[in-house]
């Protein structure tokens, strides 16, 4: 078990996983009033970090960016974890809760290519990589002629590519370039009316165990409730329709004044088809709006779409 006396804070060891965990770090410094040797940040080896040939669909979905973060944080190991919203699985194992999110980040995706200002201004057949099926599905059904194919690793490794030529472009979650602090590497950035953007996207949810009230009363004191409300319709979305890496799923609630905004949609991977919804309601009903966005959603789907 970790010191009563620490904080210990878990992580995965990419660039962006380590970023998002130093800013936990900052805002819990700040809020506790104490440095930073009593909130250590533990890295901690995930598979879906050494799977780079094959897409995560393919290899066991979300839970290979948190299984070995959840163990280590129901063994006691570390005592809360940090992790990007949108990698989270629908449901966590018993015994652990999601405790707070931090303020959310811009949550659009951005165009990065050295070919050209715009995915529509592409050249015919151009490569476009990216690891996620929501992102593929939206740019075959703008542009079906382009060639798009898996692109895998962290936010470095992908920018590499792009300088390297292998591919003519991608599309990153702005957020995470923000973060990293590599934002001039956007060459446009995409209007949520076009690219929806994935369930959680910009998000940082910071996990404890259930029955650890001193690390979720800290984790409160820095958690944001209009990210929480958008969340909790999101999720719900996404639950009902069994989101999977599988599944080609976009949606994005937002909180303005009493009331939440929300947009869903889910698309054929190949991008000929889509069904979409939209709903607003109160933030104390933000769960129950996501759950019967995706229900309506689900009762839409026409014969032969593939929703996995």
């Amino acid at each position: 078990m970790t010191d009563r006396s620490t904080l210990v804070i878990g992580t995965r060891g990419s660039p962006l996983a380590l970023a998002q965990a130093h800013e936990t770090q900052r805002r819990l410094m700040q809020a506790l009033g104490v440095e930073a040797d009593a909130l250590p940040i533990r890295i901690i080896k995930v598979m879906g970090d050494a799977i780079q040939d094959r897409p995560l669909s393919e290899a066991g979905g979300k839970g290979l960016f948190t299984k070995e973060i959840d163990v280590a944080q129901l063994e006691g190991a570390v005592d809360i974890a940090v992790h990007s919203a949108k990698d989270l699985p629908n449901d966590l194992p018993d015994g652990l809760c999601i405790a707070g999110y931090l303020p959310r980040e811009d949550v659009r995706d951005a165009f990065i290519s050295p070919l050209c200002g715009r995915i529509q201004d592409l050249p015919h057949g151009a490569r476009v990589g990216s690891a996620s099926l929501r992102r593929q599905a939206m740019i075959r059904r703008l542009r079906p002629d382009l060639d798009v194919a898996l692109m895998r690793g962290n936010v470095n490794t992908r920018l590499a590519k792009i300088e390297r030529g292998e591919y003519g472009a991608t599309l990153l979650a702005l957020a995470g370039l923000k973060r990293l602090g590599f934002e001039h590497h956007v060459t446009a950035i995409l209007d949520t009316e076009e690219f929806l953007p994935a369930v959680g996207q910009g998000a940082i949810a910071v996990t404890a165990r259930t029955g650890d009230e001193r690390a979720r009363a800290a984790v409160a004191r820095i958690a944001d409730e209009a990210t929480g409300v958008a969340l909790a319709a999101e999720r719900a979305f996404l639950r009902v329709l069994d989101g999977s890496c599988r599944t080609p799923i976009a949606g994005h609630a937002r909180l303005s004044g009493s009331e939440v905004a929300f947009r869903g949609m889910v698309l054929r991977p190949d991008g000929s088809q889509s069904v979409e919804t939209t709903a607003t309601g109160g933030a104390a009903e933000a769960g129950r709006l996501g759950t019967e966005a995706g229900h309506e959603v689900r009762g839409r789907i026409p014969p032969g779409f593939f929703l996995a």
